[in-house]
């Protein structure tokens, strides 16, 4: 009887044992569970992203209906509407003006209305002259901020367009200029990254609105500017003639004066002094324009806000530029510039609300107007902030990002922690080669990013590299078309950002 006590006390005491355990792997189970669940939730909506999609999305942004996407014109507005449609079909809040996706700013811009004329007048006797007539877009463009307008004069080249007593320089020093056509260069004769401490002494003098404004104020009549590609990140002046030129025309205008343009930009470096003169040649400039001061830009800005009440204050933020060039007069489509990372964050956006994931921070998609005119709409978001800007734990910036093989994370080296959630989920899921940078950000803007790091937020800006060289141009040309983007590599990135950014965001 003892014995079978025993026995009895024994079974009971192991199916105690049992039910203990199977309470235990019970109860922990659902978290398990839910784990698991919330990781192949994120595979899922990853490999939902699809290069196919991205394609629809550049050659959408690309259509005629949106006219090349200059802020302040129909088509950037109508471009605004669709993005802004496909953030109220996901869920997406808005996060703009008065509870909607836009966020509204002063944008004057101007409309070029043909193609312009260029011309060199070459003597060859007494009143007698031949004329060449160069070629739209291979050899100029009309200025994007021209005036309306009709000019005929001697060039004179005045090298950066520079008047700077400070640093005892002064390109115009000596000449007179009025009523002439100055030859000019871009930026300034100091290099930002091998002077950073004389370079930002020069800084003013590399903008364009600056070097647009001196020479007016000198008293020129037109410009021929040696930077050949369409750039609405100028300054209108009424009555004032510019035009874009590269080096055929500059070559044409620099032969036969016994000085080659290469040796007087060398001269100009090395000494740091100007080397300007008048040139005797003769060239008139043709450009039909509409300038619009009353223009108005917008930013598109969405909002997911966080499930935790705390973390919920901190954001990440995703961005990139909706707008692009325009017509100059013929359509820029800006496929790779920036359609292609409009498309990725469209990506994005979608995949998280496939994902059905609560990100426990918030997260900001901002479409940004005006980047091609000086980088306003940015510039006008960090004044006019959804979120204070301290709240902004990352903000992930896209710029041509649709074109090459390989990637390139611009102040990747400058925030390494949050390149971290970035390189972890390259090398756990995608395997892209992507590099990071140091970012000076000492020259004049050119990204949305050197806004956000200037405003001290955490920015890393991408890119794509490494495509196949092309028989001719596509930055900020005709060119920029969809039959040049390579869709996997926007797919990569958004794979890799959406993982990325829902790890920076705790899901």
């Amino acid at each position: 009887m003892n014995m079978n006590m025993n026995m009895n006390m024994n079974m009971n005491q192991k199916k105690m044992i049992i039910s203990l355990l199977c309470g235990i792997i019970i109860l922990c189970f659902p978290l398990y569970s839910q784990e698991q669940t919330n990781e192949e939730k994120l595979l899922e909506a990853m490999h939902s992203i699809s290069s196919h999609s991205l394609f629809d999305y550049v050659k959408e942004l690309c259509s005629e209906k949106y006219g090349g996407r200059l802020t302040g014109t129909a088509g950037y507005d109508a471009a605004a509407q669709w993005v802004a449609s496909l953030l109220k079909k996901w869920e997406i809040q808005p996060a703009g003006d008065n509870r909607t996706y836009f966020q509204f700013f002063p944008n004057p811009y101007t409309r070029v209305l043909e193609s312009g004329e260029l011309v060199l007048h070459i003597p060859l006797k007494k009143n007698v002259f031949m004329e060449k007539h160069y070629q739209y877009e291979t050899e100029f463009f009309p200025g994007s901020t021209s005036d309306s307008g009709e000019v005929k004069a001697e060039v004179v080249y005045v090298g950066y367009g520079t008047t700077a007593p400070e640093l005892n320089y002064d390109d115009y020093k000596g000449l007179d200029v009025k009523g002439k056509i100055v030859l000019m260069e871009r930026e300034v004769p100091v290099s930002p990254s091998k002077e950073p401490e004389v370079f930002k002494k020069w800084r003013p003098y590399s903008f364009h609105q600056y070097k647009v404004k001196n020479v007016n104020a000198h008293g020129a009549a037109g410009m021929l500017y040696n930077y050949h590609i369409v750039n609405p990140n100028c300054l209108f002046i009424k009555d004032f003639i510019l035009t874009y030129v590269g080096k055929t025309v500059v070559n044409d205008i620099f032969l036969g004066t016994g000085k080659t343009h290469q040796e007087v930009v060398e001269k100009i470096k090395k000494k740091r002094k100007p080397q300007s003169f008048k040139t005797k040649k003769i060239v008139s400039i043709q450009n039909a324009t509409e300038h619009h001061p009353e223009g108005k830009g917008c930013n598109v800005i969405g909002y997911i806000e966080g499930s935790d009440p705390e973390l919920k204050k901190e954001v990440i933020m995703i961005g990139g530029h909706l707008d692009h060039l325009g017509c100059n007069h013929k359509m820029m489509p800006g496929a790779n510039d920036n359609a292609s990372g409009v498309a990725v964050m469209l990506g994005i956006a979608e995949a998280i609300h496939k994902s059905g994931l609560k990100p426990r921070r918030s997260i900001i998609f901002n479409f940004f107007g005006a980047e091609e005119q000086g980088v306003k709409g940015s510039e006008y978001y960090l004044q006019h902030p959804f979120v204070p800007n301290k709240n902004i734990i990352g903000f992930i910036n896209m710029d041509s990002v649709g074109r090459g093989t390989k990637l390139r994370a611009l102040a990747g080296e400058n925030y390494p922690e949050l390149w971290k959630y970035i390189d972890d989920a390259n090398k756990k899921y995608i395997h892209r080669e992507v590099t990071p940078t140091h970012f000076h950000n000492l020259a004049r803007p050119r990204l949305d990013a050197a806004r956000f790091m200037w405003a001290g937020v955490p920015t890393i800006s991408f890119s794509a590299r490494g495509a196949k060289p092309l028989p001719y141009a596509t930055y900020h040309t005709t060119k920029d078309n969809p039959d040049i983007i390579t869709p996997e590599i926007m797919e990569d990135l958004a794979q890799l950002l959406f993982v990325a950014v829902l790890k920076m965001a705790e899901y």
